[in-house]
């Protein structure tokens, strides 16, 4: 039986597309990150390895031990956790010299390299998460508003200029004016940063890069965001179709509805 790895981060992602690569037929081989992937995802998976943060090598080993010529990259390490958790292993140091810089991509290019050096060959995500891709249209029972829609149109024009420069993915945004553009804190802090500015009624846009790699992580919105803009009064929320993930769409959606939150992906 042909094997897939994951090398898994945090959150739900790691679980759909173990689901969808077993009901493939594939065999799948985690290795997790101790500290950052939920314990859970060996009852999800056929084999479970564990490895520190930054042991790459290790990771590298424990997939060619199970067979695995390739692997997905998924779930969420925050870049905050290279100061003060990562212990890297002679490959994972590598890894950090190789890379361009400590940006999530470049680090992340330069351990695709060096395990493809070692016959393991990272894999586009979308082929096994395509039960969480957005779809185009209006998710939710309520449009967009006039005022709304021009935040939308400013909004994606400047998060796509973050995002080309590997800075962040999302912006907040309220009448024409920008609130948080967001770095390394995350989608969800940077909603609560611009939500407390604009007191409410605010529009959040978030937006794949303009050249994305589909091996990496695409922008994912799951119940923690959800959560966010309900807590600063957020009217509107836009997306990529078929560049963006969205967790438990149909209770996303209902939680949305219960916010008169209106959502919309392009």
């Amino acid at each position: 039986m042909h094997a897939l790895g994951i090398i898994a981060g945090s959150g739900e992602l790691p679980f759909v597309a173990a689901r969808q690569a077993r009901a493939q037929g594939l065999r799948v081989v985690a290795v997790g990150v101790m500290g950052e992937t939920d314990p859970l995802l060996a009852d999800a998976v056929d084999a479970m390895h564990w490895v520190r943060l930054g042991q790459l090598g290790a990771a590298a080993r424990a997939l060619k031990g199970e067979q695995v010529q390739e692997a997905l990259l998924l779930g969420k390490i925050p870049i905050t956790h290279l100061f003060s958790r990562m212990r890297p292993d002679l490959l994972g140091a590598k890894v950090l010299l190789r890379a361009r810089d400590r940006r999530g991509d470049s680090l992340l290019e330069a351990a695709v390299e060096a395990l493809a050096e070692r016959g393991i060959r990272i894999v586009e995500t979308p082929p096994y998460l395509r039960s969480v891709l957005v779809p185009a249209g209006r998710l939710t029972r309520r449009g967009l508003s006039r005022a709304e829609k021009q935040d939308v149109t400013f909004g994606r024009e400047i998060a796509r200029q973050i995002a080309s420069l590997r800075i962040g993915q999302t912006v907040v945004l309220k009448r024409g004016t920008v609130l948080a553009v967001e770095s390394v804190e995350g989608t969800d802090a940077a909603i609560r940063r611009g939500g407390e500015l604009g007191r409410g009624g605010v529009v959040v846009v978030k937006v794949a890069r303009p050249d994305q790699d589909l091996r990496f992580d695409l922008p994912t919105i799951g119940s923690e965001t959800l959560t966010a803009l309900g807590e600063v009064g957020a009217t509107a929320l836009a997306l990529d179709a078929g560049r963006s993930l969205l967790l438990d769409r149909e209770r996303f959606v209902a939680g949305a509805d219960a916010l008169d939150l209106a959502v919309v992906a392009d």
